[in-house]
């Protein structure tokens, strides 16, 4: 967490990161990977299987993506049985405000990258892609009673 991450090299009552810690901070968000996955964190906390949607990448691609913005402090994950949620970390939504304000916040959600995210991310929320990517492995028992519900 930035806090965390932070405090530990700061004088007591300093309230100010390092120099190095500060440019932890910029090289996560010098990928723009990074930068498109914290886009969609604005908002909402996302399952893994949802930035995997948005973002059209394999899981291992963006867990190691967003390994880097959790080693920078900028986002935490929450487990949820074998899947992660990941969402902005309290301490880092200042800061991130404050980069992405102004001019630079307007070109930034300008983008036609950011723009498609926005609508995909609406996609993926509206087709549930969470509640079915998430479920538990389906059981032979439990396809079988599907297919006979779904022909009802």
């Amino acid at each position: 967490m930035l806090k965390k991450k932070f405090a530990r090299s700061m004088p007591e009552g300093a309230g100010l990161p390092s120099i190095s810690d500060i440019a932890d901070v910029f090289k996560a968000l010098s990928d723009p990977t990074r930068v498109r996955a914290l886009l969609l964190l604005r908002d909402r906390d996302l399952c893994v299987c949802e930035i995997m949607y948005v973002l059209g990448m394999e899981q291992s691609r963006i867990s190691h993506q967003m390994r880097i913005l959790r080693q920078a402090g900028l986002v935490e994950d929450l487990r949820e049985g074998r899947w992660i949620n990941y969402r902005i970390a309290p301490e880092a939504r200042p800061l991130l405000e404050v980069l992405f304000a102004g001019s630079l916040r307007d070109r930034v959600e300008a983008a036609p990258q950011a723009a498609a995210d926005a609508l995909k991310l609406e996609e993926c929320l509206r087709k549930n892609v969470r509640g079915r990517a998430c479920l538990p492995s389906p059981t032979a028992k439990g396809v079988a009673e599907r297919k006979r519900h779904d022909t009802r």
